[in-house]
Parts: C-alpha cells; sequence; structure tokens
C-alpha cells in the first residue's frame, strides 16, 4: 500500500465516529495471544461486512479516535526467541495473508496490522474461530448465524463445472457401482432408475449439473486419467505401511474413481484378528483389529471434508497398532465431543456439493450420525473409541487402534454393556491417561468407575474385581507413603551410607504406575524431606549420587564428622 492509500484508509475508519467490526484501535499494548485473538475476529468480521480485509491499528486511542502514535515495532516483536510475525503466522488458519505498514500521522507513528477477510471458512487462530461484535472480540461459535454465513461466503470448489469434461471422462465401472448405490439408498425410485441414461441419472443424483461435468464427479466416478482435470488441486488417496517409529515400509497411491477406490485402498489394510477373554469364561473373543463400516465412514469422511485447494493428499497410514487417516483442512464442529453427545449434524459443510453427492450415492449420511455411530461401533467391539488429533489447525486426524490398549477398560466394555457412550467417552480418557474435567471425574466417581487422586485417576476396586484385575489396581495404587517411609529407614538402617540411586531402586516401583518418573521421583523426595525433619535420618555425603544416608538426627556436637551438606535432601 502506499503511503496516499495509508493516509486514505485511516480517514475512512476514523470517519465512523467509532471503532467497526472489521478494524480496532489500539496503543501500545501488545499481548501476543489476544493479538490473535483479535486478527482472528477482524477477519471474520471483515467476511461479514463485505469489506476485503481486517485491521488491527496501533497508535489511536479506541475511545475518542484521536492520534496517540505508537512505540510498538512488531517485527521486533518476539514471542520466546520466535518472530511475533511468524508466530502469528503459524497459528493464523488459514492463513490470512498478514502484513504491517507503518505511517507518519501528524508527526506521529502509526502501525496497521492487515489482514484478508475470511472466505468460505473462518479465520481461526490456535485452532478457534474469533469475531467482533460492537467492539468487542467473541468466539465466533457462540453467533451459528453469522458462522454459517462466513461458510456459506465462498465458492463450493467441488460444484464447479469443468469447461471441457464429459460423460467420456467418467468411468463406467463407477458409474454402474454409482446406479448400485443409489438404488440401496433410494429403493422407491428402483423402477424408474432403469430408464435413465447414463446423463439423466448423475443429474437426478446431483452429481452433474445439467450435465455439465463437476469436480465431485471427476472425483468420485472419473477415469483414472481424468485426475489431471482437476490442477491445480489434487484428487488422490495414498496409503502407507509404516512401523510405530514411522519407518517406512511399502506405499500406494489411488486417484479417481473414489467410489471404487476405496475398497482398494482399504483391501491393503493388514486386518489381523485381536483375542480377549472376558471374565467369567474360559473361551477367548476373537475380533477383527478393525471394523470395516468405521474405516469406511473415516476414509469417506476425510473425501467429503478435504480441502483440495491445498494440494494435499488424503493419507492413510498403517502401523504396527494403530491405523490413521488424515486429511486436509480444519475440523468443522466445534469438537468431537459435541458432535458425539449432541448427534446432530453439521450446518454446513467444506464441499456441499460432493457431501450431498456422497449421500445420494449411499458413501455418507447427513443425519449427523456418522462419527457417532463409528463411535458406537467401537463401543460394542469393546476396543478403544477413535482418537482424533486436531492440534494441528489446518488437518484433521484420527487414529484406530490396532490392539487393545487397557485390558481393565475392554474386559469392562464387554461386562458392562448398560454403560452409554457419554460415560464410555470419559472412561476412554481415563484409559488413555487424558485428562478429564473435575465435573467429569465426579460424576464417574458416583459411579463407582474410577478412584484416585485427581488428576490421577485409576479404575476403581470395586471395577477391577469386576474385571478380575484386583493386582493390577493394587499397582496402579501404589503403596502408602507411611509405608513407602519404613521402607526408606529399613534400607537405610540395614545399609548405613546407602546413596539416593538405591533409595529411588527400592521404592519407585512400589509407587503408582500411573504417574510419571518425575512424578515419582518428586513424591520420594518428599518422603525423604519429611524422615529427614523428623530426625529419623540424615545425610552425610552430596548430593545426588555422592549422598550417603545414615539413620538418626544429625549430630551437631561434632562438625568433623559432617559436610555442610548435611541437611541437603537428594
Amino acid at each position: 500500500m502506499t503511503n496516499e492509500m495509508l493516509h486514505g484508509l485511516l480517514d475512512r475508519m476514523r470517519s465512523f465516529g467509532k471503532e467497526k467490526d472489521w478494524f480496532e484501535f489500539k496503543v501500545n499494548n501488545v499481548d501476543p495471544h489476544k493479538l490473535g485473538e483479535n486478527l482472528s475476529a477482524v477477519a471474520n468480521a471483515a467476511c461479514l461486512a463485505h469489506e476485503h480485509y481486517g485491521y488491527v491499528v496501533y497508535g489511536i486511542h479506541n475511545n475518542d479516535l484521536a492520534i496517540a502514535g505508537t512505540s510498538v515495532f512488531l517485527e521486533k516483536e518476539k514471542v520466546g526467541s520466535q518472530s511475533l510475525v511468524l508466530w502469528l503466522a503459524k497459528l493464523l488458519s488459514p492463513d490470512p495473508g498478514l502484513q504491517h505498514f507503518v505511517v507518519d500521522r501528524d508527526g506521529k507513528r502509526i502501525l496497521i496490522i492487515q489482514v484478508r477477510a475470511a472466505l468460505g471458512q473462518p479465520v481461526k487462530f490456535k485452532g478457534k474461530a474469533y469475531v467482533r461484535i460492537d467492539s468487542s472480540t467473541t468466539a465466533l461459535a457462540d453467533h451459528p448465524l453469522k458462522e454459517r454465513a462466513i461458510w456459506n461466503s465462498g465458492e463450493d470448489w467441488s460444484a464447479k463445472v469443468h469447461p471441457t469434461a464429459s460423460l467420456l471422462d467418467l468411468d463406467e465401472g463407477a458409474i454402474a457401482e454409482a446406479r448400485r448405490q443409489y438404488a440401496e439408498k433410494h429403493p422407491e425410485k428402483v423402477e424408474e432408475l432403469g430408464n435413465w441414461r447414463d446423463g439423466a441419472f448423475l443429474d437426478k443424483a446431483k452429481v452433474t449439473i445439467q450435465g455439465g461435468i463437476t469436480h465431485a464427479a471427476l472425483l468420485l466416478l472419473g477415469k483414472p486419467e481424468s485426475a489431471t482435470l482437476l490442477n491445480p488441486a489434487i484428487g488422490q488417496i495414498s496409503w502407507f505401511l509404516r512401523t510405530d517409529r514411522n519407518e517406512s515400509l511399502d506405499y500406494m497411491h489411488f486417484g479417481p474413481p473414489f467410489i471404487l477406490n476405496v475398497d482398494r485402498v482399504l483391501s491393503q489394510v493388514r486386518n489381523l484378528k485381536v483375542r480377549s477373554l472376558p471374565s467369567g469364561t474360559l473361551f477367548p473373543v476373537e475380533r477383527d483389529r478393525y471394523d470395516n463400516w468405521v474405516m469406511r465412514e473415516a476414509l469417506h469422511n476425510c473425501i467429503a471434508h478435504q480441502d483440495y485447494m491445498r494440494r494435499e493428499r488424503i493419507l492413510v497410514i498403517e502401523r504396527e497398532s494403530s491405523l490413521s487417516f488424515e486429511n486436509a483442512g480444519g475440523f468443522i464442529p466445534d469438537s468431537v465431543e459435541a458432535v458425539v453427545k449432541n448427534d446432530r449434524p453439521p450446518s454446513y459443510y467444506r464441499n456441499p456439493f460432493l457431501a450431498q453427492a456422497m449421500v445420494n450415492l449411499n458413501m455418507i449420511d447427513t443425519e449427523g450420525g456418522g462419527i457417532r455411530r463409528m463411535y458406537q461401533k467401537q463401543r460394542e467391539r469393546a476396543f478403544a473409541l477413535p482418537d482424533y488429533d486436531l492440534s494441528a489447525p489446518d488437518r484433521v486426524a484420527v487414529r484406530l487402534e490396532g490392539a487393545i490398549i487397557d485390558e481393565v477398560y475392554t474386559r469392562l466394555l464387554l461386562d458392562r454393556t448398560d454403560l452409554d457412550l457419554e460415560t464410555v467417552l470419559l472412561l476412554d480418557k481415563v484409559q488413555r491417561r487424558r485428562g478429564i474435567s473435575k465435573a467429569e471425574h465426579k460424576l464417574l466417581k458416583g459411579m463407582g468407575l474410577v478412584e484416585g487422586r485427581y488428576p490421577h485417576l485409576i479404575v476403581s476396586g470395586k471395577l477391577a474385581r469386576i474385571v478380575g484385575e484386583e493386582p493390577r489396581h493394587i499397582r496402579n495404587k501404589g503403596l502408602g507413603n507411611e509405608k513407602i517411609r519404613d521402607f526408606i529407614v529399613r534400607l537405610v538402617m540395614e545399609h548405613p551410607g546407602v546413596s539416593r540411586q538405591k533409595i529411588d531402586e527400592l521404592v519407585l516401583d512400589m509407587l503408582p504406575d500411573l504417574l510419571d518418573i518425575r512424578t515419582r521421583k518428586s513424591r520420594v523426595h518428599n518422603q525423604i524431606q519429611r524422615l529427614v525433619k523428623e530426625g529419623r535420618i540424615h545425610n552425610r555425603g552430596g548430593r545426588g549420587t555422592s549422598s550417603n544416608w545414615f539413620i538418626g538426627p544429625i549430630e551437631k556436637t561434632n562438625s568433623n564428622l559432617h559436610s555442610p551438606n548435611d541437611k541437603t535432601v537428594n
């Protein structure tokens, strides 16, 4: 932007007499997290206001719009050791093209930070979208009508008609499979279906538009060589076989037609049997590692929600003990938990035309039950629930476990068929050592399903008896502090001069299995410190491996026997 354009922009913004939703005024305060939220908010508000850009401006008072100037130099600001500009660019998604400009106004320095207006999807900061409402920044999710308007603001790539493609670019076998699936989805139209030519059928199935071959049609039904018609987008599913250490063993790529190639992709997966033994029986239960319906639903979701213009492949990654499905593009609903609990479809889709075509061809279900049904299927099979990873703002990954994580959890689900899916969802977090809220802990504890000191929860003694895991329960609880101190005293009494390393070797394994090594060492340290204060043991050596522990209090009357480090606890 030229200097003249920057002055013109400031004049326009100040002419409103107050801040508008798509721009915000500040003076000097730079809070990186707050700035990220504000940039998300003005980008989304600019979309709603039909502006091309949103702005955060430093150097103008937000109450009277007076020119104040600013001492903020954005290029010099850092978050830790990282440039603030690069940090913001990494955490804002999709990339809003962040730029900043400096202009001199009335002899005072003004900093203007500019982002493009959201288009087709909200701009998020750290995975969460914000919007400006009456000069306040708030979560976009609290305003569903505005969120829907942003999603509807962009062009649906999947509905675009290719200018040169024709029916000759579609695979005959794929069209035949589409007819079969359509008949299964719409049994009331089976008689009519036989009279429809391919062109009429594809229009009625909403895969094409008045005979025009859409991107959705090329993805689902196109011949392999028709993938080039999708350029610059990429329509490809890649299967990789890797070790748990991410070493590549094999791979294969699949293009259109997806309606046929989904089964070909999944046929690569080594779906071995897993055995488990329900309590009260001598007969093991054998189940496939992965449920065919769950795998297909996960892959179909990737196809429907892929951001094809990011020019990335859909990934199916098979490891020794898990199977992952990944697609480009952020997760649209608020959270996976909300989808599972509310059991309702989202009010918008990244590729609405493609999603509707997949519904009509019996590939996905817009009634909202797809993800919840995946969870229910895994619950019925007594396997770990699907594990969604939404840590990357522009990618969704879901992992299916191919092995039993926690035998207690598995046997519980086989025995306790009365537990609802929401309760199982919480128990799944417990078995994965994931955090749950205090309210959720209270719920599970009230049902007698967990025990332990929050947040370090374990399977309850009552439940351990139900599933025959009493020894494991005791190991998870560990010995009490008094017992730990008794063991330390006995060791020091029988082996005077013992080191802290030897104390750790004795008692660390007596602490709960669910505590990490750092937490266990800290707990041992606390018990040693208590014994020192009680005068039951003392240290005549140095710190760490050079410590030497003896029975009794420090003998202050003979200073030659002790070093200055006598009171040091290691």
